[in-house]
This record gives C-alpha cells, structure tokens and sequence, in this order.
C-alpha cells in the first residue's frame, strides 16, 4: 500500500498545475504548498481553490523556499529555467525526490540535470502516460526488427499554445527508435522537409510538427518500406492521463536513492 506523502506543485496555477493537485488529492496525498511566477495574480491564493476545489490551507509561493516546505517529492510541469532552479534548491530544503515533465531542455540544462540527480531521485520523462511509454518500448523493439531500408518519421500533434517543438514525447520516441538503430539520434534527426531540394535521407527520422486548436497530445510514429507500412499511434484523451502518471511516479521516486530514471523504471519496462 502507498504511503500518502506531502507533494508540492510548480505551475500550481496552470493547466497542468491544477491537473496535478487534483491528481494528488485524488491519490489520498496532502498538497503542502506549490509555486507561480512572479508577479502572477494567483500567489497568495489557497492552491485548492485554484485547482477548483475546496480549501486545503496551502498558498501560492514565488520563491521555492516556501513553495517546496515540507514537500517529501517536487513535481515539475514548467519551463527549464525555473525547473533548473528549483533542483538546485531541493536537496537543502531537505526535499528527497522530484519528478520532472519539463521539456525542451538543451544539451548542457540535461547535463545540470544529470548533476543533481546525485542529491535527489529524480523521474524526468517526456511523457508520463502509460499508453505512450508502451508505444516507446514498442518502437524501440520495431526499429531493431527493422532494417534501415524502412523510413522512419515521427509525427505529433499539440494545441496552439505549445511553445517547444518538436514536443519531448516526439523526442522521447525519436530516442527509442535511434537507439533500437544503435545510433545516436543527433545523428539520425533530420531537418524538417522544406524548400525546392528536401529530398528525404536514407536511414534519418524525420519529424512533422502540428499545432492546432486545443489538441492535447497526439503522437504517430510510422515505419514505412517500399511494400509496406507499420504505424503505431497514441492519442491523449484528457489531460489527467500525464498528471495521474507523475503521481504514481512521485510515490516511486519516493523509496529511490538518488539518481535519474524515467517511466521505465517506474513501470517496469
């Protein structure tokens, strides 16, 4: 049985902010309090309220000190800048975990990363779904079965307000399928087709990028030869699916020692 633990939110006041602070609610765990930028109209406000739900005694902070007291596990939705920060600060505010869903981090913010997972155990994924993280093994083992003839292409949809592209489940999939290939995906990404010479490159992933309306996530990854094609493919119904996800990757990475993991080794996969 799951021990209820005290989680506190980045982003309480966001989409997925409130997402989790449901999901945490709705788990049996208390929310001890949670963080909004600067300057935004929802600091000081009962973070419960926020989530449209009751009361809980929890505010909004700006600054992590307060926002991350007594916390046992940090969950993290937000922009790599403030994520960076805010691990940097855990490990002395005596917060023992984190779970990270921030995504568009370059190579040198996953390096920092990597840095602090020597004080804390941190889950950091593209995605937290299920669903996506079996279509992640899946194409792993289809690009290994498959040889380099089979094109490869990668295709998401997000809503308009998206801001990275191509999204980190787009590259988390991307990764699986490089790394089924044996090769770096540096190596294998290529740019997208456009312009009157964008002739595809045998053996390269390429990447289609959609944003549209309110979409909540839609992933496609296709393996395509001469004669036939193989597509595997995940939709997002609601937004819940990742919150529900980073909660019970919160209550893993709360019996971890420091390290960094993924949904993998969450679930088993």
């Amino acid at each position: 049985m799951t021990q209820n633990m005290n989680i506190a939110v980045a982003g309480v006041a966001g989409r997925m902010g409130r997402q989790l602070v449901k999901a945490a609610i709705d788990s049996g765990h208390a929310i001890s309090g949670g963080s909004e930028a600067p300057g935004s109209t929802a600091l000081g406000q009962d973070i419960g309220v926020l989530a449209g739900l009751r009361d809980i005694g929890a505010s909004a902070h700006a600054g992590i000190g307060e926002a991350a007291k007594g916390a046992g596990v940090w969950i993290d939705f937000t922009v790599p800048g403030a994520t960076l920060t805010a691990l940097s600060a855990l490990p002395r505010l005596g917060v023992k975990a984190a779970v990270i869903g921030t995504t568009g981090f370059s190579a040198e913010e996953e390096k920092q990363i990597a840095d602090a997972a020597a004080n804390i155990a941190i889950v950091k994924a593209g995605n937290f779904s299920l669903g996506v993280n079996l279509m992640e093994a899946l194409v792993r083992q289809a690009a290994e079965r498959l040889g380099e003839d089979w094109d490869i292409e990668v295709l998401e949809t997000h809503h308009r307000r998206k801001v990275d592209a191509p999204s980190g489940t787009a590259l988390m999939l991307a990764q699986a399928a490089a790394d089924g290939r044996g090769k770096p995906l540096s190596e294998l990404k290529t740019a997208p087709y456009d312009g009157p010479d964008a002739k595809r490159e045998a053996g390269k992933i390429g990447f289609a990028v959609r944003r549209s309306g309110g979409v909540i996530g839609d992933h496609e990854v296709t393996f395509a030869s001469d004669l036939e094609i193989v597509s595997l493919q995940h939709t997002a119904l609601d937004r819940a699916v990742f919150a529900h996800g980073a909660i019970k990757a919160a209550e893993w990475a709360a019996r971890q020692a420091p390290g960094l993991y993924d949904m993998s080794d969450v679930i088993g996969l």
